[in-house]
């Protein structure tokens, strides 16, 4: 099995890919993920159903594990899902799947979120496992990522243990 590894395993979505008018402001581009990736003692398994080859390399070039061909539909996506210990997604399907699941989970935002996340909440009366992050300014991911990275620290005490708070 892939999910048999002493590390913590946590699931990355970063890219909507709807046909809706906020699709684009929703994503965050893989490339402010990859540091992050790296950083910590984690194995990464992604999540992101649409990932264009490139990305596909990116994420084996920093050790993560691309589920891309185990999921069919959402019932493949929860049982991935409930084979991790956490779950870190910008606002789509993977989220509300996850925060139904209860798993943890941090909710990347933009600065302008869909109604469903409130106006400047930091958590989810509909999802009490879901930690919200919201960029700090329009259009500001690595803003978001920096507040991730603080949010992994704090759940985590020692990542490389794998021991959560």
């Amino acid at each position: 099995s892939i999910f048999h590894v002493s590390k913590p395993r946590i699931g990355p979505v970063w890219a909507s890919h709807s046909q809706t008018r906020t699709t684009a402001q929703r994503s965050c581009p893989l490339e402010y993920f990859l540091p992050l990736l790296q950083e910590f003692e984690v194995q990464w398994y992604s999540l992101q159903k649409e990932r264009s080859p490139a990305e596909a390399e990116q994420l084996r070039q920093v050790g993560g594990i691309d589920c891309q061909p185990y999921m069919g539909d959402f019932l493949d996506t929860a049982f991935l899902i409930q084979q991790l210990d956490a779950v870190v997604t910008i606002d789509t399907a993977v989220a509300h799947l996850a925060g139904a699941l209860g798993k943890p989970l941090w909710i990347l935002l933009p600065f302008v979120a869909d109604w469903r996340w409130l106006w400047q909440c930091s958590r989810s009366p509909w999802y009490p496992s879901a930690q919200l992050i919201r960029q700090p300014q329009r259009g500001d991911w690595q803003g978001a990522i920096a507040q991730l990275r603080t949010g992994l620290q704090s759940h985590y005490q020692m990542l490389s243990d794998g021991i959560p708070n």
